[in-house]
């Protein structure tokens, strides 16, 4: 049964190729898509826009600088102490510090993640430069 299901579905695939008509490029085909495409290619410019601005950094960079300042200086310019009135103790005191208090990592392993992070932030920027390089050719 299944071979003669094959045999008619064989027999109908050939005849269908025999009678279709073999379709041909026109002479100039090839140069013609290759006129759109570098048509394409020049009209088309991708500009870089990156996802925070300039603007952006500097408000973020000078809050920081901000709050750092306070924290150092801030009980020393205010009379009034209400930073000090807040209770930080549950976060030197909770579950999670308990159980990772007893965790002891040997110095060449400390050596180790401080060389992986010093070479993941020195190849950022050879990589980013790369693929700047890659997109302006």
């Amino acid at each position: 049964m299944k071979e003669q299901e094959d045999n008619y579905l064989d027999n109908f695939a050939k005849k269908i190729i025999r009678n279709s008509v073999v379709e041909t490029p026109s002479f100039n085909f090839t140069e013609d898509v290759m006129s759109r495409v570098s048509e394409l290619s020049k009209s088309s410019v991708i500009a870089y826009e990156p996802l925070i601005s300039k603007k952006s950094w500097i408000v973020i960079g000078v809050s920081l600088m901000v709050l750092v300042l306070y924290l150092l200086f801030g009980n020393q310019l205010e009379t009034s102490n209400w930073f000090g009135m807040l209770d930080f103790s549950v976060i030197s005191n909770n579950a999670i510090n308990n159980v990772f208090s007893g965790i002891t990592i040997s110095k060449t392993f400390g050596y180790a993640i401080i060389f992986f992070c010093l070479m993941f932030c020195i190849q950022i920027p050879f990589l980013k430069h790369h693929f700047n390089q890659r997109l302006e050719s």
